[in-house]
């Protein structure tokens, strides 16, 4: 069959859904019959899915002219998505393809709620087209004979790849590409992403830089004119003083008329402690709800999120509360309305939340912000600015994760076993491991073999074996089965299963949450009051309760930061205050009573102005900092500020930080002329000076936690008898402060730190930070009572120490003072 005969087929199909099909998916189509690899661009909801299955299946068809009598079995391409969520919806499409079009091919999936009989009849005979995970991509490179399955696959597509790209499961999705190229007769390999800045570093990190993939590949654009529209929940009484403690809930009876306006609502939160809370109001507010409105977030149980989704599909719920656990691509039928309660920190998550509105081609998506404290108004008037602009952010690839590759070199040795020389050239075309010397090689090859320089007299380091052949092979089972239960780089604090006495499964919180509890205490989970009754094993037992709660499971990395674009976009909406008011947002004209009683103490930055406010309260001076970078900047610079004062003249500091500034508290004044003149914002000696500030050994101890589970150095234990987390801990501090004392060359040490600077502190952002500043006129106010700006940070400190009840009554009497004349 020619490409016409293929593409009449498709078209066909499409007609016979009253559907056309758009350039983007029919270029898709034929670079892929081309033999072309890419990288697929388009935003949510515009048919994606069928851009690439079709042209899969097409493939199949003309490699196999009578099709519809003759079927050869086996693996003919593997679809790769990041949250098991997904899987259902892309099954769904493929079987609508491949049986409406009369061929014989199976689909199957593969994720970790596959049942072992399932996985057994897959052992035996694998479908056509598999819908898996990278993780179980990975468990299925470390099955004996792994080569014989896949010899035949034809095609990869990785969904969602803006998602794993910039994290250790895109890493991991690396090195399984860079070994299917070699056993796959005929592979093309497809990533399909929506929001991403960096296409061009996407594409390359996909398909590895210097690969002849990489040469031969293409980047398909959609050029589909999707309108999103953003509007504003502005409050009627306006804070002058704004602090984040109420999640937005003062708002939430201008929420009740959107709710009760759609057929279906979805309300977005940051952090699943958040979403649990605003569920709980709305229900107490409104009973009447009851039935009509449900959670989604990634600790509730599969069965309730599998039903949740099934039931926006019917369209037989009025809201759902949710987290970032309904931003992909799960296809259901167009919610009506979405609600962003706070600022999403991003403007890729932003859009990607609205796109879930409207989810068609051609349909409006439109998207309510809900500012939960005044300031992030001027978050809502710059989403408004980046949805006009289409302008998202880059993520940001790993560089020489030695941990992954540790983790998949035991992966290889586990199934088949691999050679040194076959295997270092895939590595190297990799995007990743570009740079990966000899000599880094024959040290992680060793470590494989011996473990590290300073743990050779151990035998538990020693997991591989070099056979007289050369072959790197793993002949034990017990380290064969330890490792295979531990393939993954996600690593989160231990979780404990939560469940009813008498054995119903709830979900899963962290295990740091539950210690907290003794039995009779109370807290609220997946929508429902639990009394804690006891531990046992890696479960927590409750049982239901009427008794009212104001304990909600916090979940540790919850809060989150401002990306670069988000920082940049919102300084330059913050400067519009400056304009007459026709020019500015309506947004930005709200908070006009802010910045006027700003004004009246401290002024309101201009582009080229960096303000520092200065006042004393009963708690000490207050130094306060804006450069409007973001959290994880501030953290960063906070120290590093205070680390360089301190060798001025000796001083103690408390820090504080939010997503506009930091403050320094200190029960003596500093000199913020000294500070100046001394040039303390310099960017030279940064690094040293950070490595000095900050508790940096902590923070890799930290980080190197992640590290030694995700190499193997640390077993986390088997399902339902997990190591406690404190027992994890230890275990990693033990080996980092070994590491620290007699290897300090060790591979893994130093990537702990690597990863604490480049990663956590961001030292890049907080290097063009300071740079910018440098370039800066600054202002120095010193004030006689704190300012509307600085109000938010002074209060995160008091949260710390006091409940939020107690919070509330503390801000409310502060604000009674500072409005007074």
């Amino acid at each position: 069959m020619n490409r016409d005969q293929l593409f009449n087929i498709a078209q066909n199909w499409f007609q016979e859904q009253n559907w056309k099909p758009f350039k983007f998916q029919k270029d898709t189509w034929k670079a892929f019959l081309q033999g072309k690899n890419g990288l697929l661009n388009a935003p949510t909801g515009s048919g994606k899915t069928y851009a690439l299955w079709f042209p899969i299946v097409l493939n199949y068809i003309k490699q196999n002219p009578d099709y519809k009598s003759k079927h050869p079995k086996g693996l003919k391409a593997v679809w790769i998505t990041p949250l098991r969520a997904l899987s259902q919806e892309i099954k769904q499409s493929a079987e609508r393809v491949t049986s409406d079009l009369e061929t014989q091919m199976t689909v199957g999936i593969r994720t970790g709620d596959t049942t072992t009989k399932e996985r057994s009849r897959q052992k035996t005979s694998m479908p056509d087209l598999l819908i898996t995970t990278p993780e179980s991509l990975q468990l299925l490179l470390s099955s004996k004979g792994y080569d014989k399955v896949f010899k035949d696959c034809s095609a990869i597509v990785i969904d969602e790849w803006h998602e794993l790209l910039g994290t250790k499961r895109g890493v991991q999705m690396e090195l399984g590409l860079s070994r299917l190229k070699t056993i796959c007769k005929d592979l093309r390999i497809w990533g399909i992403s929506a929001t991403i800045g960096n296409l061009e570093q996407a594409r390359e990190v996909l398909l590895g830089p210097t690969s002849d993939a990489f040469n031969n590949s293409v980047l398909i654009k959609a050029k589909l004119d999707k309108k999103i529209t953003v509007k504003s929940i502005i409050p009627k009484k306006m804070e002058t003083f704004p602090w984040r403690g109420h999640l937005g809930l003062h708002l939430l009876e201008d929420v009740v008329p959107i709710i009760n306006n759609s057929k279906t609502t979805l309300l977005f939160t940051n952090t699943r402690s958040q979403c649990e809370i605003w569920f709980q109001k709305i229900l107490e507010k409104y009973p009447e709800y009851a039935g009509e409105m449900a959670m989604h977030h990634g600790s509730v149980n599969k069965e309730t999120r599998l039903w949740v989704e099934q039931a926006i599909r019917n369209e037989s719920l009025k809201a759902v509360v949710c987290t970032s656990s309904l931003d992909l691509g799960v296809d259901f039928a167009p919610v009506e309305t979405v609600v962003q309660i706070g600022g999403p920190k991003g403007v890729a998550r932003f859009l990607q939340r609205a796109g879930r509105s409207g989810h068609r081609p051609g349909r409006e998506s439109v998207i309510h912000f809900l500012p939960t404290h005044a300031m992030e108004l001027i978050e809502a008037s710059a989403m408004q600015e980046a949805v006009r602009n289409a302008a998202v952010e880059d993520r940001i690839p790993y560089l020489n994760s030695y941990d992954v590759l540790l983790q998949y070199l035991t992966t290889l040795a586990v199934s088949d076993g691999f050679y040194p020389n076959e295997i270092y050239p895939e590595i190297k075309q990799t995007f990743c491991y570009q740079t990966l010397s000899k000599e880094q090689w024959q040290w992680l090859l060793n470590f494989l073999v011996m473990g590290s320089q300073s743990l050779q007299s151990y035998d538990e380091y020693k997991k591989v074996e070099v056979e007289s052949d050369g072959k790197f092979k793993v002949n034990n089972l017990g380290i064969a089965m330890r490792h295979r239960f531990q393939i993954g780089t996600i690593v989160g604090d231990a979780s404990i299963a939560v469940r009813y006495q008498k054995g119903g499964y709830i979900g899963s919180i962290e295990e740091y949450f539950i210690s907290k509890l003794t039995p009779g205490d109370v807290f609220t989970f997946a929508g429902r009051n639990l009394e804690f009754i006891r531990v046992k094993g890696m479960q927590a037992h409750v049982r239901n309760s009427n008794k009212r709660t104001n304990k909600v499971p916090s979940w540790m990395g919850g809060r989150l930061s401002f990306s670069a674009q988000m920082s940049e976009l919102l300084r330059q909406e913050l400067y519009t205050a400056q304009l007459p008011k026709k020019e500015q947002s309506k947004e930005i004209q709200s908070l006009g009573p802010m910045f006027a009683k700003q004004r009246e103490e401290s002024i309101v930055p201009n582009p080229d102005e960096f303000l520092i406010e200065t006042f004393k309260t009963r708690d000490g001076h207050h130094h306060i900092f804006y450069p409007f970078e973001g959290r994880g900047v501030h953290e960063a610079m906070s120290s590093l500020l205070a680390y360089r004062i301190s060798l001025l003249s000796p001083i103690t500091c408390s820090l504080a930080y939010n997503d506009y500034g930091f403050e320094l508290l200190s029960d003596k004044q500093i000199d913020i002329q000294q500070v100046l003149d001394n040039n303390l914002f310099t960017s030279e000696y940064m690094l040293s000076d950070l490595q000095k500030s900050l508790n940096s050994n902590e923070m890799a101890r930290r980080k190197f936690r992640d590290i030694a589970v995700i190499s193997g150095m640390v077993f986390t234990g088997y399902p339902d008898k997990g190591t406690k987390m404190k027992h994890l801990q230890s275990s990693s501090q033990l080996l980092f402060d070994v590491f620290k004392d007699f290897e300090a060359d060790n591979l893994l040490y130093q990537q702990a730190y690597t990863e604490t600077f480049e990663h956590q502190l961001e030292e890049g952002r907080l290097r063009l930070a300071l740079e910018r500043i440098n370039d800066q006129n600054i202002i120095w106010k010193a004030c006689q009572k704190p300012t509307p700006f600085s109000f938010p940070i002074i209060t995160d400190r008091l949260r710390e120490k006091l409940s939020n009840e107690k919070l509330a009554d503390r801000i409310k009497r502060m604000t009674a003072i500072l409005m007074k004349k």
